[in-house]
């Protein structure tokens, strides 16, 4: 009696599924699992753009002004002031020195140009530090602008630019700033200067280059030309 009664008390931990002895444990595994796969931030669409950005040959702008540049890209586009998938950058916190403008196919996610870029000879000498919307101040205007025609003046080969910013570059076609090529744009003249040559206001970027880039972006391609000093600025004062 006393065999038969401990075999039937023992009988029924026999008949439970040895899978589920586990069950309190792997249930608290898989909820430590979901939880550190939660813990991942999500990854942006300007983050995805921009380390797929195909730049095999030159360096990257600055994911930050990249980012301020591709969303106001999207805004435009939206408005319909731009319609090319092309986004020219142009990084006035940099020496002049540098190669700081980029021109960007977003429609495949390549950098086309990365190269030098003259400011007005009133913002400042190697670096820009000032900027105005006024004509006859030879200064650079910064924000967003869409580009326009092509026409050939005395520069050669040049491209009208439209300021897309009230108070900031509204002046543009007024003032005559456009992008065009010139000779002290070039790694020789920093040489002999120890700086870029600069302009009147105008982007000026190098003769070999000026009809390249100029027919990408012509026709309703997005410009944006930053500066940390309109950083709090940037779009607000956008003309619809």
């Amino acid at each position: 009696m006393r065999y038969k009664f401990f075999i039937s008390f023992l009988l029924p931990f026999f008949l439970i599924p040895i899978g589920s002895l586990f069950f309190i444990e792997a249930k608290e595994v898989k909820d430590v699992k979901v939880e550190r796969i939660a813990s991942v931030s999500p990854v942006t669409n300007e983050e995805r753009v921009y380390e797929s950005l195909q730049s095999s040959k030159f360096d990257l702008p600055k994911f930050e002004i990249f980012t301020k540049a591709l969303n106001g890209f999207y805004l435009l586009k939206e408005k319909g002031l731009i319609q090319k998938n092309i986004l020219t950058l142009i990084d006035f916190s940099l020496s002049s020195n540098t190669q700081r403008l980029w021109v960007i196919d977003l429609d495949h996610n390549v950098i086309l140009f990365n190269s030098l870029v003259a400011h007005g000879r009133n913002s400042g000498d190697e670096f820009a530090a000032s900027f105005s919307n006024t004509p006859e101040s030879f200064k650079s205007s910064l924000g967003f602008y869409a580009t326009a025609e092509i026409y050939t003046g005395k520069h050669g080969k040049s491209l009208r630019l439209d300021g897309l910013e009230k108070g900031v570059n509204d002046n543009a076609r007024e003032r005559a700033v456009v992008m065009h090529g010139a000779s002290y744009v070039s790694k020789s003249f920093i040489a002999n200067n120890r700086r870029l040559g600069r302009s009147l206001g105008c982007p000026a970027i190098p003769v070999e280059l000026t009809n390249e880039i100029i027919q990408t972006i012509k026709d309703k391609s997005c410009l944006f030309i930053y500066h940390p000093s309109n950083n709090e600025e940037i779009m607000t004062h956008l003309i619809s």
